[in-house]
């Protein structure tokens, strides 16, 4: 499975992005998908993730402004992001994981994709 993130871009403070993760291959609807984010000079972090039945995790730095959904007929999960800072500026990845990603262990994901630019601006 090969995965593609897009729908990045420059926003201001307090405004909304969703990005999307499309995937190639077979039996997406069987894995589980996590999103991460690196901004520079920082290590990649995960913002959260969302199981091959549709539960759900997220890092505290991001819960209940972000929200991850998915659509299995369209081999695509979302990150929809409300009340973006200045904070949330990062290269944003998406990655086929296991479901253990619900727990934020990130062992399991592979198949990363290229990523997607979120510039916040104040």
């Amino acid at each position: 499975v090969q995965l593609q993130a897009s729908g990045g871009g420059l926003v201001q403070a307090g405004g909304s992005l969703r990005l999307s993760c499309a995937a190639s291959g077979d039996s997406f609807s069987m894995y589980a998908v996590g999103w991460f984010r690196q901004a520079p000079g920082k290590e990649r972090e995960l913002v959260g993730g969302i199981g091959w039945s549709d539960n759900t995790y997220y890092a505290d730095s991001v819960k209940g402004r972000f929200a991850i959904s998915r659509d299995n007929s369209k081999n695509t999960a979302y990150l929809q992001m409300y009340n973006l800072k200045s904070e949330d500026t990062a290269a944003y990845y998406c990655s086929i994981c296991d479901n253990r990603i619900l727990s934020a262990q990130t062992d399991g994901c592979d198949s990363w994709g290229q990523g997607t630019q979120v510039t916040v601006s104040s």
